[in-house]
């Protein structure tokens, strides 16, 4: 009989310990480099972002077949540390090619145009291969009691990146952080690559049915043939949209208050360290107490009014402060209210339908919506609008995302859920 410690078995120690510490370290490494991500964004100019959401649209629509490809077909054993091998060596290129800054101090506008496409994509990749190794690791039984304490460990790295952007800003150069999060991310490879080689370990894992790969044809149609599920889209991307306009805005504002890329860093990392731990509190204690009280719903419709709120307070005092607790509150919702109650919005659907369209709707959809919004609020800022006219401009379209999160809310329970 195996001996347990409390709900634990003594041989599950070291693999959830370890997934628990190499998340921690994946998140740390991606937030050490979002803040510098952002600072280099400013740099290369508000209305290069436009650019920058082509760019990475275009990079997803040539990458997700290949990742596809590769989470069918590999074992997450060696997929994962791969895959971040093969991360840690594009920082190192970074890292030197930051090396060699300009005469005022920035790196050059190709390595920072690299950089932010870049790190969005890893974001998406290096996270979903996390994932998919844990659901090769364990066992479903062993995900339902272990999968929150892993996805702790990345909440508690969501805390850990911005306070090392902060704090070393002023310190560091741009180089010397990245060295910082490569070192950070090799970590979070070693303890997977241990995982994959310990005989525990893989007594523990389940072997797999290899899933069907994802295609962008089968998801497009599902979405369409499905008025539930352009709901869905639709929420992702008038979400989107207000996201841009708070985004865009913030990189304009940020250029002219700060006068370097370390200030900015600083900044970036000081929001992202708010959003992160009011959205874990908000997480334990505010989404599970809202969607089982009033419904899923009723959660969408109160971040889509949480914004609204926000956008007013932009347009009546359009400055960077009231910008910036509008950001940090946004995000917090998103993070801690929106996002966790859209996931739920897919248990209501066969498992086919829930994986192809989820697929779509979070990669394509969702980074096409960020292209077209930076494209849109391009042509309309020509017309001379400022934070205050934006501000109402996203105020009217939170309220028409506060109406459709009622639709949305609705099919959801037509179909079963609550």
């Amino acid at each position: 009989m195996r001996s347990r410690v409390g709900s634990i078995g003594v041989g599950e120690w070291r693999p959830l310990l370890c997934s628990f510490f190499a998340f921690l370290l994946l998140l740390a490494s991606y937030y050490l480099l979002r803040p510098v991500r952002d600072a280099l964004a400013v740099n290369l100019g508000s209305d290069s972002i436009k650019y920058l959401s082509s760019a990475v649209f275009f990079v997803m629509l040539l990458l997700i077949p290949i990742f596809g490809w590769c989470v069918a077909r590999v074992s997450g054993g060696l997929l994962v540390p791969g895959t971040y091998a093969f991360f840690i060596i594009n920082l190192g290129i970074f890292a030197m090619g930051f090396s060699h800054t300009r005469g005022d101090g920035n790196p050059d506008p190709l390595w920072a145009a690299a950089f932010y496409v870049w790190v969005t994509v890893f974001n998406l990749f290096a996270v979903s291969v996390f994932w998919s190794r844990m659901a090769e690791l364990w066992s479903e039984s062993q995900g339902r009691r272990f999968f929150g304490f892993v996805s702790a460990g990345g909440s508690l790295g969501g805390l850990v990146g911005p306070l090392l952007a902060r704090n070393l800003a002023s310190m560091l150069s741009l180089s010397h952080l990245v060295w910082i999060s490569a070192l950070l991310l090799t970590g979070s490879a070693i303890l997977l690559f241990s995982l994959a080689k310990d005989d525990k370990t893989k007594a523990l894992a389940v072997v797999q049915p290899q899933r069907s790969q994802p295609s962008a044809l089968r998801g497009l149609s599902c979405i369409v043939r499905s008025p539930f599920l352009l709901g869905v889209a639709g929420l992702v991307c008038l979400g989107s949209f207000l996201g841009m306009v708070v985004y865009i805005e913030m990189a304009r504002l940020v250029g002219l208050t700060f006068e370097n890329a370390a200030q900015r860093t600083a900044f970036y990392a000081s929001r992202d360290l708010w959003v992160n731990a009011v959205s874990f509190v908000l997480q334990l204690v505010l989404v599970g107490q809202v969607t089982k009280r009033l419904g899923v719903g009723a959660a969408l419709w109160l971040s889509a009014m949480i914004a609204l709120v926000c956008f007013v307070s932009v347009g009546l005092s359009p400055t960077l402060l009231t910008l910036t607790v509008a950001s940090v509150v946004l995000r917090c919702s998103e993070f801690g209210l929106a996002k966790p109650a859209r996931d739920m919005l897919y248990t209501v659907l066969p498992s086919e339908e829930k994986y192809q369209s989820k697929n779509i709707i979070d990669t394509a959809i969702a980074r096409g919506s960020d292209m077209t919004s930076g494209w849109i609020q391009s042509l309309i800022g020509r017309l001379g609008m400022g934070l205050a006219a934006w501000g109402w401009l996203a105020a009217l379209i939170a309220a028409t995302l506060g109406g459709l999160a009622l639709t949305v809310g609705r099919g959801y329970r037509a179909r079963g859920g609550r």
